[in-house]
């Protein structure tokens, strides 16, 4: 069944559109006052995410009210290491913590490998109710955490004040026990990414929130290979699940790969082979597209904090980022999104503003 509105999935695969489609990280949260009934409702934040009408409800919300055209699977990064039993839990004010973390390499050992359909089987239940709820209205886009980030967190025992300094030890002291990690982690992420797409993610999202901590030597090694084996699996798997659903085009399910602070590395992000690259707002969008030229559409990057000043600039902001990128054509593609996530602080009516301004301003650059 056709969608009624298609300019997402058609961006991303560098086909022509009549403007440039939008949607947000994020776009499901606690700037929207329904959210926040809806999260009062749920109880805390886990309990949210893992009650599929719930999650349903707040990932509907943005679509709803701004008329984005992606929807987003509302979770958390960190379901994977919490379902393979670290014990994820959030403080008010502290953000993630788990009950136990990775110290040594007999923790890493003790892993064993996940089974999405059992230990995340909500998310799953989340994926299929949203896509039945979203009736074709516009795509679902599916998403989990890099190996690289997750490896962060559950090293970390959480979030990090220190830019995960501890983690990045790990580089020099433990690299081999790293690796090790983060090879389970890439088979972890690869069968959850599967799962959502068995149950009906449209496209997926791998974040990987850290790497721009990485030393440039070492993103390759212990980043970028792994979401490349992750971008490789996703495709091999999702072009058969697409055959059984009755797609005869012979694409894969296409992946969008966002790595914050990792603007000097957009060339090897692309050699992923992923569709998307997502740009955050430290980086030229002009330059990134020169640099990556026509292997994958690009999305990105207004910078979020732009949502908390007047509609004024906010239109000014919208305009220079589309210019930024340039004249759309057949061949490339641009997704018009945040270089991170929204901020809590912005009012709705802003985000209103930034929608109708991307609408009335893109087709210009046609």
């Amino acid at each position: 069944m056709a969608f009624q509105n298609d300019l997402f999935l058609r961006a991303l695969h560098r086909q022509p559109t009549e403007r440039t489609p939008v949607w947000l990280m994020r776009q499901a949260g606690r700037y929207l006052p329904e959210y926040n009934a809806t999260r009062k409702q749920a109880g805390d934040f886990m309990s949210l995410c893992k009650n599929p009408e719930l999650a349903c409800e707040v990932t509907l919300q943005p679509i709803d009210r701004f008329g984005l055209d992606a929807a987003i699977l509302f979770s958390d990064i960190l379901t994977i290491p919490d379902a393979m039993g670290l014990g994820l839990f959030f403080e008010q004010g502290e953000g993630p913590k788990f009950n136990k973390r990775i110290e040594a390499e007999a923790d890493i050992a003790a892993l064993g490998r996940l089974d999405p359909s059992a230990e995340l089987r909500y998310v799953a239940d989340a994926v299929s109710t949203i896509k039945k709820a979203l009736s074709q209205r516009v795509p679902l886009i599916g998403f989990s955490g890099s190996p690289w980030t997750l490896a962060c967190y559950m090293i970390n025992g959480g979030g990090s004040g220190d830019d995960f300094l501890g983690v990045r030890k790990w580089l020099y002291s433990r690299p081999d026990a790293l690796q090790q990690l983060l090879e389970k982690l890439v088979v972890a992420v690869s069968d959850y990414l599967i799962m959502q797409i068995e149950a009906g993610a449209d496209a997926v999202m791998v974040f990987d929130s850290w790497g721009g901590f990485l030393p440039e030597a070492h993103f390759e090694r212990f980043s970028q290979k792994h979401i490349k084996a992750i971008v490789e699996r996703v495709h091999a798997a999702s072009i058969p699940l697409r055959r059984r659903q009755g797609f005869t085009d012979g694409q894969p399910t296409p992946v969008i790969v966002f790595v914050k602070g990792g603007g000097q590395w957009l060339e090897s992000i692309a050699a992923t082979g992923a569709e998307g690259v997502g740009i955050d707002w430290s980086t030229h969008l002009g330059q990134a597209r020169g640099r990556v030229g026509s292997r994958c559409a690009l999305q990105g990057n207004l910078d979020p904090a732009a949502l908390l000043g007047t509609e004024q600039h906010i239109r000014a902001e919208v305009a220079r980022t589309l210019e930024s990128f340039g004249p759309v054509s057949s061949g490339v593609g641009h997704i018009f999104n945040l270089g991170h996530g929204i901020s809590q602080f912005t009012p709705p009516d802003n985000v209103a503003c930034l929608v109708e301004a991307v609408a009335n301003y893109s087709p210009k650059l046609r």
